[in-house]
């Protein structure tokens, strides 16, 4: 396996591997607004989606993980890991590239109520509490290096 920055041409399958997993993992927290926002303002945005810096998973041509920066590689705007992946250490190595590509000294997250958890074991802090937006549910999260 090998963790590369992704080619433009490989963003649809990198973003149906968002939908995948978010559907999942994240919608079960969501309402139906929320999931709908997700899929309008992210998997089906793909002005948004050219916008950001992906890094992909990659084994035998298959992507088994992403996460994606934005704003110059200092915040995560996705992060997602196929379920049958979790516990391979494949989001370490995602979050590990992310960060050492990471232009400053700290990195932000919007973290799902499913996230939270793994990004406090990487070492986040919570930065206020949950917030509500178009459905979506979030916590602002930073780690400073």
């Amino acid at each position: 396996m090998e963790i590369r920055v992704l080619e433009k041409s490989e963003i649809k399958k990198a973003s149906d591997l968002v939908w995948k997993v978010f559907l999942e993992f994240d919608s079960p927290d969501y309402t139906k607004e929320g999931v709908d926002e997700f899929y309008n303002s992210v998997i089906n945005n793909r002005e948004y989606l050219e916008s950001l810096t992906f890094y992909g998973a990659v084994e035998n041509d298959e992507i088994l993980g992403v996460i994606a920066t934005k704003n110059g590689g200092n915040h995560i705007a996705l992060f997602y890991v196929l379920g049958k992946c979790h516990g391979k250490k494949i989001g370490r190595k995602l979050f590990e590239t992310a960060i050492s590509n990471s232009p400053t000294s700290s990195l932000t997250v919007n973290a799902s109520p499913f996230g939270v958890p793994i990004y406090e074991h990487f070492g986040f802090k919570k930065q206020k509490e949950e917030q509500f937006e178009k459905g979506l549910r979030f916590t602002p999260m930073k780690i400073i290096r």
